[in-house]
C-alpha cells in the first residue's frame, strides 16, 4: 500500500484518532494524567461486555477443538502478537497442558517479543511461513489480534487459515475491520480513541488481555480444567506452585494440610488425581483410569461414582 494511501486509511480509523480529553495531556500533572488514564481504562470492559456473545461463540469453538486433538493458535504483531505469547505461554502451568495446545505466533518471531523488528508486521508470507510451519489443519482455531484490524501479517494468517479450513476469530478496536471481514467471528472491541494517540497499547491492548483471558479460561473451564473454581490441573513445579495445589486439595475436600500433602505425594503432584483419591478412598492408579475414562472432568467422575 503507498505510503499516502496508507496515512489515509489510518487516519479513518477509530484507534488512530485524537482523544478530545487529553488535547493537553502535555500540560498535566501526573496525578491528571493518571486519573485521565483510570478514567479512560473504566470504558474497556464496558466495550468488552457488548462482545461478550461473540466471545462465547469463539470459547465454544475452542473447547471443541481442544476435545477433537486440535488447537488455539493466536497470531499476531507488535503487543497484539505479545499478549497472544503471553497468554498462551501461561496455560501449561495453569491447566497442565502441553504447550502445544495453545501456540501465540508474532511477526518477527521470538525477537519481537522483546524487541521491534522492522517490517515484520507487513511480511504477509512470514504469516504463511509461520503457519505452515506448526502445520495448522482444520482441526485448529486461528484467533488473529491486532487493534487496527488491518495488519497484512495478521491479515494474510488469516487468509491462509480460511484455505486451510480451520475456524477463525477477528479481535480488533475497529469497526468493518477488513480481518472481521474475513473471520468466522468478530470481536470488536470499541473502546475510543488512545489517551496517547494512536497508542494502540493502552486501552486496546487492555481489551485484548481481557478478552485473551476469557478465551483461554473459559474454553479450559469447558473441557474440565477446574473443579468448582479450583485450578485443580495446576502443574506444580516450583514452591510457589507446590504450596497451591497443597490449597487446593485442602479447599476441595476440607482435610488437613498433613494429608493434602500425602495425598499430593502419592498422586505425583496432580491435584485433581489427589481430591479424586480422597474424595473417593480409590488408589492412585484408578482414580487415574477414572478421569481419563471422563476425559479428565473431575465433577463428571464424581456424579458417576
Amino acid at each position: 500500500m503507498k505510503q499516502e494511501n496508507l496515512t489515509l486509511t489510518l487516519s479513518n480509523l477509530v484507534s488512530e484518532s485524537r482523544n478530545l480529553d487529553s488535547m493537553s495531556l502535555d500540560q498535566m500533572s501526573s496525578l491528571q494524567i493518571v486519573r485521565l488514564m483510570n478514567d479512560e481504562d473504566k470504558k474497556v470492559p464496558l466495550a468488552i461486555e457488548r462482545c461478550l456473545p461473540q466471545i462465547a461463540l469463539a470459547v465454544e469453538k475452542i473447547a471443541i477443538a481442544f476435545q477433537n486433538g486440535g488447537r488455539l493458535i493466536y497470531i499476531g504483531a507488535g503487543t497484539s502478537g505479545r499478549l497472544g505469547v503471553l497468554d498462551a505461554s501461561e496455560c501449561p502451568p495453569t491447566f497442565g497442558v502441553s504447550s502445544d495446545i495453545v501456540r501465540g505466533i508474532i511477526a518477527g518471531g521470538k525477537q519481537a517479543i522483546c524487541s521491534p523488528v522492522e517490517g515484520a508486521e507487513d511480511n504477509q508470507q512470514a504469516a504463511i511461513d509461520d503457519l505452515q510451519r506448526i502445520s495448522l489443519s482444520d482441526s485448529d482455531v486461528l484467533v488473529g489480534i491486532a487493534a487496527s484490524g488491518r495488519t497484512p501479517y495478521v491479515l494474510s494468517g488469516l487468509k491462509y487459515a480460511k484455505k486451510c479450513g480451520a475456524f477463525t476469530v477477528a479481535i480488533s478496536s475497529n469497526p468493518e475491520s477488513a480481518m472481521a471481514k474475513i473471520a468466522d467471528v468478530e470481536i470488536t472491541t470499541l473502546v475510543g480513541a488512545e489517551v496517547l494517540t494512536g497508542s494502540s497499547r493502552l486501552k486496546s491492548g487492555t481489551a485484548q488481555k481481557l478478552v485473551l483471558n476469557m478465551l483461554t479460561t473459559a474454553s479450559m473451564v469447558l473441557i474440565g480444567k477446574c473443579y468448582q473454581n479450583l485450578m485443580v490441573d495446576v502443574q506444580a513445579s516450583n514452591q510457589k506452585l507446590v504450596a497451591r495445589a497443597i490449597s487446593i486439595v485442602m479447599q476441595a475436600t476440607d482435610c488437613t494440610e498433613k494429608v493434602a500433602e500425602l495425598a499430593l505425594e502419592q498422586a505425583n503432584y496432580h491435584a485433581k488425581t489427589a481430591i479424586l483419591m480422597l474424595l473417593t478412598g480409590e488408589t492412585y492408579q484408578r482414580a487415574v483410569d477414572l478421569l481419563k475414562e471422563n476425559q479428565g472432568n473431575l465433577q463428571k467422575t464424581l456424579q458417576r461414582e
